[in-house]
């Protein structure tokens, strides 16, 4: 019985000091302008552009918090760069599907930051982030001129872990669908045919 006990408290301890190590603090959505409704109702999105630099460090490390700027997890062992653009592609695409108008523009991301949970994080972890940067810029399709931004974006939000992680999977959630939801909705925000997004939290990780 003793060592059961000890043994748990070990474990305990051992949590306590891998989250020791993460980074707590302030994360955001976040990003300084919108583009106008009555300009972006002119618009349609004939292309999303996502550029992954390869310069951006991948882990692939087991931990609670791998100190990368892409930490990937639920599909297969493989190119997460190439995993990452297809994410923010359907994400950004499902944000702009509403624009119908005449203008025909191209949609161009260059990713800073993609770092989600690992599963020891969301399985053990008692708050999580995922982080999610990019820059954005709009341009006309035929001329190439720039209609809007660069704009530098933060689309972070708060990660469920535990025991909310594990219900939101039997519902048939996963960390890709709610980010894509969240990205999702930052867009719609950022162009101008949705609430605002912006917000502020504090939780680990980021």
């Amino acid at each position: 019985m003793f060592a059961y006990g000890f043994k748990r408290l070990l474990a305990g301890l051992m949590v306590v000091a891998a989250l020791a190590g993460c980074s707590g603090g302030i994360h955001r959505t976040a990003y300084l302008v919108s583009a106008p409704p009555e300009v972006t109702s002119e618009w349609k999105v004939v292309d999303v552009k996502v550029d992954v630099p390869r310069t951006l460090v991948v882990s692939e490390e087991e931990i609670f918090f791998p100190r990368a700027d892409i930490v990937w997890r639920e599909d297969p062992p493989g190119d997460r760069y190439e995993q990452v653009a297809k994410i923010m592609r359907d994400a950004i695409s499902k944000g702009v599907a509403d624009l119908n108008g005449d203008r025909e523009v191209v949609v161009e991301v260059t990713m800073a930051r993609f770092h989600a949970l690992t599963f020891i994080a969301e399985t053990r972890a008692p708050s999580g982030v995922h982080d999610i940067e990019f820059t954005l810029a709009v341009r006309d399709a035929k001329s190439g001129e720039i209609l809007f931004g660069p704009e530098y974006v933060e689309a972070s939000f708060p990660a469920l872990t535990g025991a909310r992680m594990a219900q939101a999977r039997a519902q048939g959630q996963t960390q890709k669908s709610q980010i894509t939801e969240h990205v999702e909705k930052t867009i719609r925000a950022i162009f101008g045919i949705g609430a605002d997004a912006r917000e502020t939290f504090s939780s680990l990780g980021g």
